[in-house]
This record gives C-alpha cells, structure tokens and sequence, in this order.
C-alpha cells in the first residue's frame, strides 16, 4: 500500500492542475457509470438507438482477392493454422489456448484477472490482482481473429469463420459492459474496435456474417459499449501518448464502418478531429515521434495509415496535414533502417499493432512500410519492399477515393533536428554499411516520458544490420520490477553513468521525476567522408551543479572507423561508468585496454573488429548476470536473452576525457589465441 500511495504522489506531482480537474470529473463519471454495469450471466438490454437498415458500409471492392500474392496469402493461413493449433505465440508467450481462449488467463502468472468486477475497481497495476496484465489484455486486441478472418478471405475454408464467430461471440458474452480487466484501459478498446471492423470485412461473403454482427443485439451492444466507453473517457494531459492516437482510431475505423446508430456521425466527427490533433501532438515536424521510442513511432503511424484508409473508404477523408503528416512519418521510419531494413531500438518497444492482416511474424516494418508505398506513395530511396495482405487490401479499400501525390524528400535524411536523432552511415561505396544512432534529443513526451529510457548521448552501432553495440530493448511492462528498471537504466544503455544513478529518477514503470534531455552541438553527416556529431547533457546537475557529459562521435567511412570521445566534467571527485552492450551474437576476447571482437555476418562470412578501450578505466565483462542484473539484452518484447557487456570503472575529479575506437576489419585476421568455440547465439 505504501508503494502504491508513493506512486500516486508521484503521479500527482507530474500533473498539471487541468489534468487533475479532468481526472477529476473522470472518476465523477465513472461514480455515474457504475449503475450501468452489466454482470456476466445477465441478460443484455437492448442496444439503444440502433438504425435501420444496418448495411456494413466499406465492403472490399470485387478483385481484390485476386490481387494478394499467394506467397502472402499463403503465409496468413498458416499463422491461422497456428491459431486453431494452440501455437499461437503473444508477447514472448505461447498461448497453447488460443483456439478457445481463456480471456483473464496470464500466460506469465498462470494467475486470471478478474472477470467479473466493475472494471472501475480493478487495480490493473497490481500483479497480485490481475497477473501481468499486458499478457491479459493482448489477446483481447483480437489480432489473431482478424488472421483467423483473413485465412478464410483467401481459402474459403469455413473452419476459420467459424473459429472466428465462435470466438467473438465469446468474448462478447464473457465481458459485458464495465465487467473485468478489459473495461479498464482505453487503448485496448480502440484496438479492438480496429479488429472488429476487418473481422466484419473479411467475413463479408461468409454466409453467417449478418448474423454475427448487424442482426446480432449482442454485437450492436458491444459496438456501442465500446464507441461510448472511447467518448467518454480519453487519455489526456500527460498519458495523452500513443493511447489516444489508438483510442481515436478505433472510434473513428468503427463510426465510419458501422453506422449503425443515432450518435455515429457525431461520433465520427469527434474521432476524426481527435485523431488529427493527436497524431500531430505525438509527432514532430520531421516525422519522428515524440515519445522517443521507435516501435511506438511504427504503432502510431500504422494507427494513422489504417484509419486514413477508414476515412477514405467511408468518403470522409481526414485533411491534407493530416496525410502530409502520416507521409513524413513514412520517411522518417524508412530512413532510420539500417542496411538489413532493422529499425532502431530506442526507448520502448511492445510490438504493439495496430491491424494484423499477414502472418504477425512477417516484419511489421517492412509490412507498414509496403502499406504506406500502396496508399500514399513511396520515396525512390526506400528500401525495396514486397507487397502483401495489408499493403493490397488497404490500397484496394482507399482505391476508389482522391489522393494526392505522396510529396515525400528528394534524398534519405539523415539528421532529425527536432528529435535529437543522428544516423551516421557509410556509403555503399566504402562496402558493407557501419551504422551508428546517436541519441541526442528529449527524454521523452508529455511530463511522465512514460516510454522514454535514461540513454542520453547514447549510440547503438551496426555493421551490415549485425548489432556490434547493441540498445537493450525493453523485455517487460509489469510483473518484474527489477528487470523493467535495469532495461530503461542508464547502465543498460552505451553512454556514461555517474555515481551508480541513473541520467533521470525513475518513478514508477512509466513514470520519470525528472527527465534527462540532451542537446545536439554540432553533427556534420559525410557518409563519403568523415561525419562528426557532438551534445552533451546536464541531467546530473542534481548530484553537482558542475556536472556535464560531453560525447564527440566521429565515423571515418574510408577505415570504417568509429570514435567516441566522452568527456565529464565536475567540481568534487565522482565515480565514472563507462558501458559497451555487445550485440548477441558477437564474441569477444578482453586483453588490456583492446577487447578483440568477432562475428558472422549476414553473408556468412567471419568479420573481425576492434575496440580499444580508454586506459583511465578498469575494464571488465559481464554476461548475464542477475546480482545485479547486467549483461542481457531483449530481441522482442517478453524475451530476454545474455550478452557481453564490457564495463570500465575509474573515479575522476575536475576533468575526465575518456576516447574508444571501434574499428571494422574487412578482411578478418583473428588471432590463433582466440577460442571460436562459442557460438554467440541465443535462441
């Protein structure tokens, strides 16, 4: 309880008094709601205000089945038969029972979320209450229905309709309105609400469609739970994230699809002018996003991409801002990719989707990418991408509206001013691409930098897409305190710790007290030369007013050399931690002041590097440690797997200049003393 009690002080402290005032009259609300809850085993009362006739209103057009790549197609039956086989894998976690799903079952805990209590009561914070929720909620996204619906688009195979339908109608009865976990986080709504609206498409010529959905009173209730539920109670003030973009593109996919009621256009409408104003409030100019966490920039823009096409479909079209906006965020996320197609790994990452039309396993990158080049165009420089199910059924779904040219930048930018985020690279004429990210920019978005990490001045280097310095990830959300601390830790990341604390106070899973916000002092970008990029940060202000990080990167594409120089500065003795996360599959030999370094690359061929270590520390490795944690790294949500960390400790009074060099050898020369015996795998 006291832990709880600290996190609402907190809370409360990151608030302004307007959001306070609206929170307040939230939970006024939700006292009014209360007496509307529906118990499971209730009758359901008549949904309010239905019209007649109910006809779904954006029906995929007569070919565009024809026009799916059967590779595709052929990929998204398969995930189908994976669901109906209980081999359905959420967040790092096999759902074994995903042909007829448990709703409230963590697959983690083993522990069920409450079923049956006012969602309004429900501590969905408390592990011990509902096990760890996001395991609970993801399954209830329903993206495995829209592939069970998608499977039987393409087959005609009924099984999957029905498997379907029988789901759905499950879901519907066990989580009647303001009942259980799933009433108590509005982004799962919204989501939702996206699934439901392409389960209705997909089934559009299924015999028992009419009768799942427009003719079906349980439906049109759950429609409307949910479309009010959104209205009612949005995410703002500093949770106004990624959650209201969801929140607002769902109502919006389901007024323009369903308009079943008296309320959808206005319903429409408010949606729109939400999702409008949120998207371009989580967004910079540049097209990255606010929250410094390239997987949310991915989720935010799938969000836009499929709600735009919603809106285009319905003869609503959101405005020309709002797809110039989407087309900016298109080029941002094709420019970040490294020579592999691989997204940074900055700041958070859950996997979250926002429509699931192909095999989930198929990179959601290169699916979203492939989406934005068939509805609003590509950029010559965009990496060559291979059409599938959603890029050819959203193109097929928007192909009868207006659209304008995708007016996109005439070559790949490198420097995203606004973001703080540099990428320096080689050009194809020096051979395989050395890639390094440097972190230059704001903590976070809003006052809670919810999904921000303490990775101020940090930089994560690839060679051909293979990790040399890696960024952790992220692993978990809820459940293991410990672990959600070290993966958004300063020492978790490749930049300086000073004292044993981390840049910013962390105060909750995703909560800041304070925020470490760097600044870019100089970057000059030649991929054909030398490209040099400088900030610094004054975030340890807190422990010695003179305390400042200065980082100077400089890539020398001719020798494929990368050097990074740090430099601390302070008015009293400190201790100094300098940390380099090895990619997983990296192997390393650890001599004085050089760690030797040797990989397979994607071509199969061994590559050597090189990295010489500043003398002024004491080196040492680490792998996969746990007291305390340290060494590990998190290839996708809910996975963790050991890496070798190399840590250099030194005290330092006054000034402190501490120089790396990295150094790719193209032509590997590894030292018979070396042991190759380890693989530097771990599946």
């Amino acid at each position: 309880m006291t832990r709880s009690l600290t996190w609402y002080a907190h809370r409360l402290r990151r608030m302004s008094a307007a959001e306070v005032t609206s929170r307040v009259g939230d939970r006024a609300q939700q006292l009014t709601w209360t007496s509307r809850r529906v118990r499971q085993g209730e009758p359901f009362p008549p949904p309010a205000r239905v019209l007649e006739p109910r006809i779904f209103a954006t029906s995929l057009p007569p070919g565009a089945r024809a026009e799916v790549p059967p590779e595709a197609a052929l990929r998204l039956v398969t995930a189908a038969d994976r669901v109906l086989e209980g081999n359905w894998r959420v967040l790092g976690t096999y759902r074994r029972d995903s042909a007829d799903p448990d709703w409230f079952l963590d697959p983690v805990t083993g522990r069920r979320a409450p079923d049956d209590a006012l969602a309004f009561g429900v501590d969905h914070r408390n592990e011990q209450v509902t096990g760890n929720v996001k395991s609970v909620w993801e399954l209830s996204r329903h993206h495995h229905l829209t592939v069970l619906a998608g499977a039987w688009w393409v087959s005609g195979e009924s099984a999957y309709a029905e498997a379907a339908a029988a789901q759905l109608r499950s879901w519907w009865t066990t989580n009647p309105f303001l009942s259980g976990i799933h009433w108590t986080s509005g982004i799962e709504l919204g989501v939702r609400l996206m699934s439901w609206v392409w389960v209705r498409r997909l089934l559009d010529e299924w015999p028992g469609v009419a009768e799942l959905f427009e003719e079906n009173p349980v439906a049109l209730s759950q429609l409307r739970w949910h479309q009010e539920y959104l209205a009612a109670f949005r995410s703002h003030g500093s949770s106004a994230n990624n959650h209201l973009v969801a929140e607002a593109a769902g109502r919006l996919a389901a007024a323009c699809a369903f308009p079943w009621f008296a309320e959808t256009e206005g319903w429409r409408r408010t949606a729109t002018q939400q999702l409008e104003h949120a998207l371009a409030s989580n967004t910079f100019p540049s097209g990255v996003n606010r929250e410094m966490a390239t997987d949310y920039q991915r989720f935010t823009t799938e969000l836009g991409l499929a709600a735009l096409v919603e809106a285009d479909a319905a003869g609503h079209p959101l405005s020309s801002s709002t797809r110039a906006l989407l087309e900016r965020s298109l080029d941002a996320g094709a420019a970040l990719l490294d020579a592999a197609g691989n997204p940074p790994r900055q700041g958070d990452g859950d996997e979250g989707r926002a429509l699931v039309l192909d095999d989930p396993e198929d990179d959601p990158w290169a699916v979203l990418l492939a989406t934005g080049a068939a509805t609003l165009g590509r950029a010559s420089w965009w990496p060559p991408l291979d059409a599938g199910v959603t890029s050819t059924l959203l193109d097929a779904l928007s192909a009868t509206s207006a659209t304008t040219p995708h007016v996109s930048r005439g070559s790949r930018p490198q420097h995203f001013a606004d973001a703080g985020v540099t990428l320096l690279r080689t050009a194809p004429e020096h051979g395989s691409e050395l890639w390094c990210r440097c972190d230059g920019g704001p903590h976070g978005f809003l006052s809670i930098a919810a999904h921000a990490h303490a990775d101020a001045l940090s930089v994560e280097v690839r060679h051909d897409g293979v990790q040399l310095l890696v960024d952790p990830g992220t692993y978990c959300y809820h459940g293991e305190p410990e672990w959600r601390d070290y993966f958004r830790s300063t020492r978790a990341h490749n930049t300086v710790e000073v004292d044993g604390q981390d840049q910013a106070v962390q105060s909750g899973p995703f909560m800041w007290a304070t925020h470490a916000d760097a600044v870019i002092d100089r970057a000059e970008v030649r991929p054909s030369g030398t490209s040099v990029w400088e900030g610094h940060h004054t975030a340890y202000a807190r422990l010695d007013p003179a305390l400042r990080h200065d980082r100077r990167v400089e890539l020398d594409a001719p020798r494929k050399a990368l050097t990074v120089t740090d430099t601390v500065t302070g008015s009293r003795s400190h201790a100094v931690r300098l940390s380099w996360h090895l990619g997983p599959h990296i192997h390393v030999e650890l001599g004085p002041g050089v760690a030797e370094l040797w990989w397979t690359g994607r071509d199969g061929r061994e590559r050597q590097g090189r990295l010489v270590l500043p003398d002024a520390l004491a080196w040492t490795c680490h792998e996969g440690e746990s007291d305390p944690v340290l060494g590990w790294t998190s290839p996708r949500f809910g996975v963790r797997v050991p890496t070798r960390t190399l840590v250099g400790l030194g005290t330092w009074t006054g000034t402190l200049e501490l120089r790396t060099e990295l150094v790719v050898l193209e032509e590997p020369a590894v030292s018979s003393t070396v042991d190759r015996s380890r693989t530097g795998r771990f599946e």
